[in-house]
């Protein structure tokens, strides 16, 4: 099952449920409002929410057209953001780049940050850039939507947790990370923010490219209409899911409607690209010494979207222009 969300006048627009091939949604009103509604509920809903998938799919209903343009991020604004970073390849990168040694922990204690959810930015939302000496970024990334989280749970309970899985682009201002980290105190003014894709889908949905808390399919990344990454999103999720559930839930209760990200997609195999630039200066410094690829300027464009292996764009494609802010 794929749910999305429609502008509506409202902050948190009106649940729909999207057809298997992505062109047409149908209105879930009857069974929830919102998403925030569904998850709130989700014991409740998910079978009724199913069933009209279901009659959408088999072409009993017709549905509306979907215009992308009109999709809001799933759940607009979130009770929280949790960002982690399980992809160890570009932990690693970025630190040799700036002669810094990972932490002895690295490979045993998730890294995350808790970033802004009172507002999300919408699949095809403008990214303003306020100033360009801010370095402005893409980071593409793999989340899942949590249920009802209690304090203590452990990785091998956590799947009972996640309710759905999402695309998000994390933008950073690099620029403004190094004296934010040298307070010692984590990010926010370098953290704007995030666009997420225009589908939310239940973890079934991916059939075996969902397994043990990883999706294990490709990502593609686009600027400017060229393909900069082709990454593949499992094999290299050192943390998966569980274990960042786990985390987060060590001294923490969540609540439903928490998202939570794997942080930066980063694969060994430079032949696979990457999904944010950062990465691309870093191994630039490290075998030449400069950094020479540029950051995101007004009139760019990004692209991030996974298809599985018939084709089909599973989480639809999240595709924003820059513009001045």
């Amino acid at each position: 099952m794929r749910l999305a969300t429609v502008r509506d006048g409202s902050r948190d627009g009106r649940l729909v449920v999207v057809r298997r091939d992505g062109d047409a949604v149908l209105d879930a009103r009857s069974v929830a409002r919102t998403l925030q509604d569904a998850l709130d509920r989700w014991d409740a809903c998910a079978a009724s929410l199913r069933a009209l998938a279901a009659t959408l799919d088999a072409g009993d209903v017709d549905g509306e057209p979907l215009d992308p343009d009109q999709l809001l991020s799933p759940l607009p604004r979130a009770y929280e953001w949790i960002d982690g970073s399980a992809y160890l390849n570009h932990v690693r990168l970025v630190r040799k780049a700036r002669g810094a040694e990972p932490p002895p922990t690295l490979e045993t204690d998730p890294l995350v940050y808790q970033g802004g959810s009172g507002v999300l930015l919408a699949p095809t939302e403008d990214i303003p850039l306020q100033d360009p000496a801010w370095g402005l970024d893409l980071e593409g990334e793999v989340c899942c939507i949590l249920g009802d989280v209690p304090r203590g749970t452990r990785a091998s309970e956590a799947a009972r947790c996640v309710r759905l899985l999402c695309l998000a682009n994390d933008v950073t201002l690099r620029s403004l990370v190094p004296a934010e980290l040298a307070k010692g105190f984590g990010f926010f003014q370098s953290k704007p923010a995030t666009a997420f894709s225009p589908f939310a889908v239940t973890p079934d949905e991916l059939g075996p490219a969902w397994r043990d808390g990883r999706v294990l399919l490709r990502l593609t990344v686009r600027w400017n209409g060229k393909v900069v990454g082709d990454l593949d999103a499992g094999p290299e999720m050192h943390f998966s899911f569980l274990d960042l559930v786990q985390h987060v839930a060590k001294t923490r209760a969540f609540t439903a409607g928490t998202i939570l990200g794997s942080g930066t997609i980063s694969n060994a195999d430079r032949a696979r690209g990457w999904s944010c630039i950062a990465e691309q200066r870093a191994l630039e410094l490290i075998d030449h010494g400069e950094a020479t690829t540029r950051f995101l300027a007004a009139g760019d464009t990004v692209e991030l979207e996974m298809r599985d292996g018939a084709g089909r764009n599973v989480f639809g494609t999240i595709a924003q222009r820059v513009v001045p802010g």
